[in-house]
């Protein structure tokens, strides 16, 4: 499907047709495109880039259409990064969290660090983390077609070494 243009999200570059590819969505989907372009919050003077998944209800395009700062994109990408490598070494040791140790990972950024941890301020964190892992595992492989396609684009891009 076409991503409309008349919208406050300047659309540079697309991906439409989504909905064909979208995970375990593909062919029932609302998300019909996604696109790296000017930001809706851009002011005169100042211009931000970013991505927008592209939502379509059938009969018309959805306020649940979500567009993000090109930043926050990556470190979701960082962040599901870490809890792979999480839930890869609690299945190895049969433990997906220790209590006492909430903290999973870090990520250094800006000079400063995002750490990564369980939210142990979830009631049913116990349960939840044990769904987690289940669909974790289950969606592996479409996500782990994506970061090998990421790896090989960023060795394409010369920002990790071949």
């Amino acid at each position: 499907m076409k991503i409309p243009n008349h919208l406050k999200h300047k659309a540079v570059i697309v991906a439409e047709d989504y909905e064909r590819i979208d995970g375990q969505y593909a062919g029932h989907t609302d998300a019909m495109g996604l696109s790296l372009g000017l930001a809706q919050w851009n002011d005169r003077g100042k211009l931000d880039i970013s991505a927008k998944v592209w939502r379509y209800t059938g009969e018309k395009w959805s306020r649940q259409s979500e567009e993000l700062p090109l930043h926050r994109v990556l470190d979701l990408a960082l962040l599901i990064c870490e809890a792979k490598k999480h839930m890869r070494e609690a299945y190895r040791f049969e433990k997906l969290y220790d209590p006492n140790q909430i903290q999973i990972g870090r990520i250094d950024l800006q000079g400063e660090t995002m750490f990564v941890t369980i939210n142990t301020g979830n009631e049913m964190i116990d349960e939840d983390m044990k769904l987690f892992r289940d669909c974790l595992s289950k969606e592996d492989e479409r996500i782990a077609e994506r970061l090998k396609r990421l790896a090989e684009a960023l060795k394409e891009l010369g920002i990790v070494a071949k």
